[in-house]
């Protein structure tokens, strides 16, 4: 999931407050508002639009907009816990299977891959959608109905996502669109925290990554385009020693307070705005009883950048910053002999990257969103994109439409709204203004 988005572009869009604005101003002001002409990748974009096959699939997402939340709610009531998505991954290939998509395969890791091959020869687009939840197992992952919103852990994140590449399928193979290439619809493993992004990992890592030309993943709800991918680099580090009694063994290296001086050490780190830099100590744990000195200290440690070589010297500043709490906790106590050693686990690295805004994928998807006239802003986060943006692989991740509210939470909630097909819709075009559809 995406918990950071910054707008950077409108594509070519006004906000909605600049909207209500132009409409209250004099008519000589709104007049000079006139939208600009389209270039000629948005006037290819508004003619796709209007092809027969892409305009019935259009209609159809619109009309059968109920068969995109049924799927939606149903994959959601599948626990798909991180590291246990098998359930998901089998009926999902199912679904596959059932709308004609071709060659469905669970790979060892467990994403679940189709084909949709095009008439002629051409690119290789994959279009994804992540199985997993941070949700555990046991979690009561029923969805309930309120209107036009689905309440459910998961419902945005990423049941939508997993619906929306359905409905593209479905479509795609149900009005026979002709395109060049093939598209490859992904239902992936592990792109949330504890998953570290293995199921991308496993794709990009193997034989297929040579043969993947572009990349979306549909994750999050709303219009967005994310083509900045925030790295992290994630730790669980130790402070160990013999410990004792808080009286009788005094005088010795403390692995609590040697964590202690390592935290006021990141607490004081300096951190750069741009490119944005973050650390943060979230846990903290160790010890025994009041009247102990610890045997050990443990504290997880989150470092983000949007940059690789920022990320890279915030972690070398780390390092030393834990390597020096060690140092200056011996030195408190010089003659005792005790030991007091420092252990270092990395639980995750998620790899920076970028698709420039020029690339041709970024500039597509804000055409899709001016021709379907929907606010889409270029943000950075972190997703399934980021792997193949760390391999300058053009990529993107598309938001799948709606209105989301409490990712992560148990009243995760996804709001449908009047226009919730324009999610779909949005992707579609997308899809198929980059495999060049006729």
């Amino acid at each position: 999931m995406r918990p950071t988005r910054t707008a950077f572009n409108a594509g070519g869009m006004f906000p909605a407050l600049c909207v209500s604005l132009l409409a209250a101003a004099p008519a000589s002001v709104a007049a000079q508002a006139t939208p600009a002409k389209p270039t000629p990748l948005e006037a290819s974009m508004d003619k796709l639009a209007k092809h027969p096959t892409v305009a019935a699939a259009f209609s159809a997402l619109q009309s059968d907009n109920a068969w995109t939340l049924d799927q939606q709610a149903s994959i959601c009531q599948i626990p798909a816990p991180p590291f246990k998505e098998q359930a998901r991954a089998a009926e999902y290939a199912k679904r596959f299977r059932e709308l004609g998509v071709q060659n469905v395969r669970i790979d060892k890791e467990g994403n679940v891959i189709g084909e949709i091959r095009g008439a002629k020869p051409g690119p290789t687009l994959m279009l994804a959608g992540h199985l997993d939840t941070v949700f555990p197992e046991g979690t009561d992952v029923r969805v309930k109905r309120e209107g036009t919103k689905l309440i459910a852990p998961g419902i945005g994140d990423d049941c939508r996502g997993l619906a929306v590449v359905l409905s593209v399928a479905r479509q795609v193979i149900t009005q026979k669109i002709p395109f060049s290439g093939k598209l490859l619809v992904v239902g992936n493993v592990g792109e949330e925290g504890p998953g570290n992004l293995r199921g991308m990992r496993a794709i990009f890592g193997g034989p297929m990554r040579d043969s993947i030309d572009m990349f979306i993943s549909v994750d999050g709800t709303g219009f967005g385009v994310t083509n900045g991918g925030v790295g992290s680099n994630r730790y669980r580090v130790h402070y160990k020693g013999p410990g004792g009694h808080s009286y009788g063994a005094f005088g010795m290296p403390n692995p609590m307070h040697a964590m202690g001086r390592a935290i006021a050490k990141i607490a004081d780190l300096e951190a750069t705005t741009t490119p944005k830099v973050t650390f943060n100590v979230g846990i903290v744990s160790g010890g025994t009883s009041v009247n102990s000195i610890p045997f050990e200290a443990i504290m997880e440690v989150d470092l983000r950048s949007e940059t690789a070589a920022a990320l890279a010297e915030i972690d070398a500043r780390l390092q030393k910053a834990l390597r020096d709490a060690v140092t200056e906790e011996k030195a408190r106590w010089p003659k005792s002999n005790a030991a007091l050693t420092l252990v270092v686990d990395t639980m995750g690295l998620r790899p920076a990257g970028t698709t420039p805004d020029t690339t041709f994928i970024v500039r597509t998807s804000l055409a899709g969103a001016r021709t379907m006239n929907v606010y889409a802003p270029l943000t950075i986060s972190s997703t399934d994109a980021n792997i193949p943006m760390n391999l300058r692989i053009p990529a993107v991740t598309l938001d799948g439409g709606g209105v989301g509210r409490g990712a992560h939470s148990l009243d995760e909630s996804y709001d449908d709204r009047t226009d919730g097909y324009k999610g779909p819709q949005w992707v579609l075009l997308v899809v198929m203004g980059l495999l060049g559809a006729k």
